[in-house]
């Protein structure tokens, strides 16, 4: 029996590197440290950035502590940013035995009118004044260069601000001839409500090449690699009490990651694949989310194309940087800051480099003392977000040539739809699974 060549498909090829070394928690010991260490770390080191910014940027003006301020002088100050919030939530205001009225809000956001921001070093800390610096934009931890000068009121008139903006890029490689996709995914939520196991099924058929059109599978074949970007499974509530669980309940708490093995077991059968844990997840809370036990996977991990990873996660393949969340930034950002668009706040990330600016403030994350890994120091290529509401994407442009695509993955139960990214153009497109019952 013949076969006909025009109908093989024999899957593309790729070189992958994991770069997560810098979000695992291995030798750190907790002793009761406090979060004003990371603080630290993130100031000296992102001052040091500045400073060296400063030059090109007001070469003509000093550069000032905020205890050196002196009034109607124009001076440069840098420091990190702690912004005033009157609606943010309280863990204290449990146990107040008098609450005053406070305005109704959104359940989502914390924003207020009469919030304002305040810059803080070593020395001391100073109000800021001025229109250029909006409170609905900046948020708590991020470290910033201003010129200005301190007013008669004692505020800090901001008259411009320096921010880091994106990080050196290595160079994106010009000899990918053709085309080859990493495609991304998040939201699975197996075990939900909203779950729906042939949709799941129809994507993991997908990616192994199980389909009868010629042409689908001429686009299975140039997948890669895949990534699985947080939230995978999704635990019934109820089970979670706190209580011991009867033999039974226990069974009932399994059957959502078994049946994640079974598919993962598949899809690491034929191409090699990154799980990141997410905020539902059976993982810890705190960032750096630290992989999911292998022991969850007994099918899948016996594969050396099954990789458990870290969020945030950091990889190459064939020599384009990735980056990513399991969207737990983001989304905090959305609760203390406004914008247009999620991609607005994956950009500004981006810009002030640093992937988790709110954290500790008020987003859980181990209380490291002499580094933050949160920090950009590389530009990636693609920088991705998962657990979104909906799919959108952008190519922004750095001052130094750097490109990267921006992307916000949609939750994949809700939406039936995982994202392809081109290493050859970093141009994405969606791919979407539905049943139609």
């Amino acid at each position: 029996m013949e076969i006909d060549s025009e109908m093989t498909h024999e899957r593309k090829q790729s070189v992958y590197s994991c770069l997560d070394e810098r979000f695992e928690i291995q030798k750190e010991m907790y002793r009761g440290q406090q979060y004003s260490q990371i603080y630290f770390a993130r100031l000296h080191l992102m001052r040091t950035l500045l400073y060296s910014l400063v030059p090109t940027w007001k070469p003509h003006l000093p550069v000032c502590k905020v205890l050196g301020l002196e009034e109607g002088k124009e001076c440069i100050i840098v420091g990190t940013l702690f912004k005033h919030m009157k609606l943010k939530p309280c863990v204290l205001d449990e146990y107040a035995k008098e609450r005053s009225v406070t305005p109704l809000v959104k359940p989502h956001n914390f924003m207020h009118s009469n919030d304002n921001l305040i810059l803080e070093d070593e020395s001391g800390r100073v109000k800021l004044g001025g229109s250029l610096l909006s409170p609905a934009v900046y948020v708590t931890g991020i470290v910033v260069a201003l010129h200005g000068k301190e007013t008669s009121a004692g505020e800090f008139f901001v008259e411009d601000v320096l921010e880091a903006g994106l990080p050196p890029q290595i160079e994106q490689p010009l000899d990918l001839k053709e085309d080859k996709y990493v495609l991304l995914v998040s939201g699975l939520c197996i075990g939900s409500s909203s779950s729906n196991p042939l949709q799941f099924q129809l994507l993991v058929d997908h990616i192994t090449g199980h389909v009868e059109d010629d042409e689908e599978l001429g686009l299975a074949a140039q997948i890669v690699h895949v990534v699985i970007a947080g939230n995978s499974v999704e635990f019934p509530r109820k089970l979670l009490s706190g209580q011991n669980m009867a033999a039974k309940d226990q069974s009932k708490l399994y059957e959502p990651i078994k049946e994640l093995d079974i598919m993962l077991n598949q899809i690491a059968a034929g191409v090699s694949v990154d799980i990141m844990p997410g905020m539902n997840d059976p993982a810890n809370f705190a960032l750096p989310q630290q992989p999911l036990n292998r022991c969850l996977f007994p099918g899948s991990a016996p594969y050396n194309t099954f990789r458990s990873c870290t969020n945030p996660h950091s990889f190459d393949v064939d020599n384009v940087r990735f980056l990513g969340t399991s969207g737990q930034n983001i989304d905090d950002l959305d609760k203390y800051s406004e914008a247009e668009s999620k991609l607005d706040f994956v950009e500004r990330t981006l810009r002030w480099r640093h992937l988790a600016p709110t954290a500790p403030n008020t987003l859980g994350c181990y209380p490291f003392t002499d580094r933050d890994p949160f920090l950009i120091e590389t530009c990636p290529h693609v920088y991705f977000v998962g657990n979104q509401d909906k799919y959108d994407t952008r190519l922004i442009k750095g001052s130094e040539g750097q490109l990267v695509r921006l992307i916000c993955i949609p939750k994949f139960s809700e939406t039936g739809v995982a994202v392809a990214v081109n290493l050859r153009n970093l141009e994405c497109h969606t791919r979407s699974f539905s049943i139609q019952l």
